[in-house]
């Protein structure tokens, strides 16, 4: 907060705190007469113009007194921090540096292990989903199995790869995809011939001239990524297209709009977010789920 904000909030509530106590006391001080009204009548009951009773007043003056001991001790008049040096960052850093301390034997007994031994051990993994369920079942699902754009990870079916590495890194530095819109290289035809030959690559039923014809569209467009045979290439994150697992979905007309808009994926890295040992947790849980 700039020095300007600051002084104006420091100056705008000692205003309105003085200015609350001279109404207050001010009020008070008029002598009560039992015959004044408001002038105020509701279905035929007046209302007397008389001061507040006493132990009301008191109570006002209780919470200014409290408002007084509060933005003294505690942040609240601008950068004035307080007198006691509380903050909630401070004491949000206390409680991590506590649980910190009181986890610390646990995840030092996974540190010198290999993720893949990790995953063998009944705790380390149920201490991982746990970690799962906070940070990445929004995405992938409670139970991993994903949804469209997001990937199943039960199955053996990687776009990056699926050894405990990989995975591991993939949690560390997250992933960005790219497939370029090729809508208008190869027009509304070759979109739908390519699709075609795409489909037939996991269904021979879809084979035929249409096919055919995107085959020679499919070698010039596509196979630098997902290679001639179209089994992908986990170095790119291009999936193989040759099975039945797809991201976005695998009938024709999904296909088609893949080819046409391309699709943007990207999943973000938790490096920052999760300490080093929760990540291996996690990535422990995440290989056991396709072991």
């Amino acid at each position: 907060m700039t020095s300007f904000w600051s002084g104006y909030i420091i100056v705008l509530t000692v205003i309105t705190i003085i200015a609350t106590a001279l109404l207050l006391f001010g009020n008070r001080t008029r002598p009560a007469d039992s015959q004044a009204k408001t002038g105020h009548v509701y279905d035929g009951i007046e209302e007397y113009d008389n001061p507040l009773p006493a132990w009301w007043l008191y109570l006002f003056v209780a919470t200014i007194v409290f408002a007084i001991g509060y933005l003294v001790a505690f942040p609240g008049l601008g950068n004035f921090p307080g007198l006691l040096g509380w903050s909630g960052v401070g004491q949000w850093e206390g409680e991590v540096a506590e649980a910190e301390q009181k986890y610390e034997p646990i995840f030092a007994a996974y540190r010198d292990k290999a993720i893949a031994d990790i995953a063998a051990d009944p705790q380390a993994v149920r201490m991982g989903q746990r970690i799962f369920a906070t940070e990445c079942a929004q995405c992938h699902g409670a139970d991993a199995r994903g949804a469209q754009g997001f990937p199943n990870l039960t199955d053996k079916d990687w776009i990056w790869g699926g050894d405990a590495d990989t995975i591991h890194t993939t949690i560390v530095n997250g992933r960005v995809a790219a497939m370029p819109a090729w809508g208008a290289a190869l027009g509304e035809e070759g979109v739908r011939n390519v699709a075609r030959y795409v489909l037939s690559l996991s269904d021979p039923q879809a084979a035929g001239a249409e096919a055919q014809a995107g085959a020679q569209q499919f070698a010039t467009f596509c196979s630098a990524c997902h290679g001639p045979e179209g089994k992908g290439n986990p170095m790119l994150g291009a999936p193989n297209l040759g099975d039945t697992t797809w991201l976005y979905g695998g009938d024709q007309a999904t296909i088609e709009r893949t080819l046409r808009d391309g699709r943007n994926g990207r999943m973000p890295a938790f490096g920052q977010t999760l300490n080093a040992d929760k990540v291996r947790l996690v990535a422990a849980y995440v290989y056991s789920l396709s072991q």
